[in-house]
């Protein structure tokens, strides 16, 4: 599968947003950084904001996507902010990290027990780990794909493909499960109302996330005619109202602090 960045930046200020409010809380917990990991970087400008905000730290940025890199690359800076190329579910840092964030991105990875060992292994003393991640798998959108992808048109083809809603648990589970690994846990859910414009504006925002492995395996005939059919039922799900639509998003968030004595 591969991304599109300008397709993924179309709604840049929407998903920023979120990734603001995890920082905000991230950087309660009073610890000096001076190391931090940005899983799942994207093109890299929120990364990049990491690094103006902790000055004298050293950020890493890590993705899967040459075409999210390529536009990141470009905002490098010389031992205080890189950008690497590695597979999230088996890349690991070479020292111990102060802050490890991720945003909107974990939930592509299955198997969260045993994810989220090995990154509470990565944090240093003191250390934190702040994910956010949409929490929109047994919801309307959802609901919408899933049909859509079960047309006889294109359900063979479609079978068992982009099916990640199984990776994202209950708060509760987070909490708890990271309680349990030593840590401190500040968890809460929002729902982000978006106020999009322009022709089908809920599918564009999809095409650059949740579509693509769908997309991906059809052909140019095939993916326009799943698109159209996916449009008019997220049409009736927001419709255009004097020319915005209203796309309230769930998502999850924590940040989990190392309590003080417990093992790395």
């Amino acid at each position: 599968m591969t991304w599109d960045a300008n397709q993924y930046n179309k709604f840049a200020a929407e998903r920023e947003r979120p990734f603001a409010d995890l920082v905000e809380q991230a950087a309660q917990s009073g610890t000096e950084i001076r190391q931090i990991v940005d899983l799942g970087c994207g093109p890299g400008r929120l990364t990049q904001q990491l690094a103006e905000r902790w000055p004298a730290a050293h950020v890493v940025g890590v993705d899967n996507s040459p075409e999210m890199l390529a536009k990141a690359q470009p905002l490098a800076i010389p031992d205080r902010l890189e950008f690497v190329q590695a597979d999230l579910a088996i890349w690991s840092p070479d020292q111990p990290v102060d802050l490890i964030l991720s945003n909107a991105a974990l939930h592509w990875i299955a198997d969260h027990d045993r994810l989220l060992t090995r990154l509470a292994g990565w944090v240093a003393p003191s250390g934190t780990l702040a994910v956010q991640m949409p929490n929109r798998f047994d919801g309307p959108v959802q609901k919408a794909i899933d049909e859509t992808a079960a047309d006889p048109r294109w359900a063979a083809q479609l079978r068992g493909v982009g099916l990640h809603r199984g990776s994202v648990q209950p708060i509760d589970w987070y909490v708890r499960f990271l309680q349990g690994l030593g840590f401190a846990v500040n968890a809460w859910e929002t729902t982000y109302v978006h106020v999009l414009s322009g022709e089908n504006p809920v599918l564009e925002w999809f095409r650059g996330t949740g579509l693509r492995p769908l997309l991906a395996r059809l052909d140019r005939t095939a993916a326009e005619q799943f698109s159209a059919d996916l449009a008019a039922r997220l049409t009736a799900l927001y419709p255009p109202h004097n020319g915005t639509t209203l796309f309230p998003m769930p998502r999850l968030f924590f940040v989990a602090t190392r309590a003080a004595g417990s093992p790395a």
